[in-house]
């Protein structure tokens, strides 16, 4: 039985901000989902800072809802994009 400890696989070799461009590339909208959760979280604190007359419980449903389905939505495209690029693209030769 061999007890070979020197093996190196390349995924651990590299730092988080590699592989975060290297999970971009290959998926293009999660990081586009993400900013958009962010902005939406963003835009709701800030609403939620300067006021209005909207209950607190109404305002964070909406809020929610809204960052639920940019998300939902950035997933349906990332995965249309994939089905696109794998099935009706042109096989690289």
């Amino acid at each position: 039985m061999s007890t070979n400890t020197d093996v190196s696989l390349s995924s651990y070799d590299e730092g988080q901000g590699s592989k975060f461009i290297r999970k971009a590339r290959e998926a293009p909208f999660v990081p586009i989902g993400m900013a958009g959760f962010a902005a939406i979280i963003a835009y709701g604190l800030y609403k939620l800072k300067n006021g209005g007359n909207t209950k607190m419980s109404l305002h964070l449903t909406h809020m929610h809802v809204a960052a639920q389905g940019f998300v939902a939505g950035a997933m349906t495209l990332g995965m249309g994009y994939a089905m696109c690029k794998a099935f009706w693209a042109k096989p690289n030769p």
